[in-house]
């Protein structure tokens, strides 16, 4: 009896994955894709607003890449492509970070910080002097109050 108990709740378990599947096909949702409170995601599931990504696994979501979502926060490492909140400025960068996609350092905006390239220049604030090395050797804008 014990035995055709596992089978039939194995089963079960199976129909109810197929159904899920089908649903967020047929809804658009993605599977295990992120809530207003973060988490992992898979790839193309969308950030919600005030959120970066931090974190990548390539083996996630059957083997297409899953994402960790969280808050944004002060001096926090993201991973390329991850969204830049307002308010936030690109300090540094690692070719190597975020599992080998790259990492970018966001801090928030301040008078005399040193941003990269694709860094948003948040309104109140100039970009000014160079620096080749600036950014592990991207190039660094000096930003200051306008």
């Amino acid at each position: 009896m014990t035995t055709i108990l596992r089978r039939l709740t194995t089963r079960v378990a199976r129909a109810a994955a197929v159904v899920g599947v089908l649903a967020a096909a047929l809804t658009g949702a993605t599977a295990g894709s992120a809530s207003a409170t973060g988490g992992w995601s898979c790839s193309g599931a969308p950030v919600p607003a005030g959120y970066v990504i931090t974190m990548y696994n390539a083996g996630g979501c059957n083997n297409h890449g899953a994402w960790f979502q969280q808050p944004a926060q002060n001096r926090l490492w993201t991973c390329s492509g991850s969204p830049i909140v307002s308010g936030y400025v690109l300090t540094n960068y690692n070719p190597q970070g975020c599992s080998g996609v790259g990492a970018w350092f966001h801090e928030l905006v301040r008078n005399g910080v040193w941003t990269c390239p694709y860094s948003p220049i948040p309104a109140g604030y100039r970009s000014t002097s160079y620096d080749a090395r600036g950014c592990n050797g991207l190039g660094a804008w000096l930003t200051i109050k306008a």
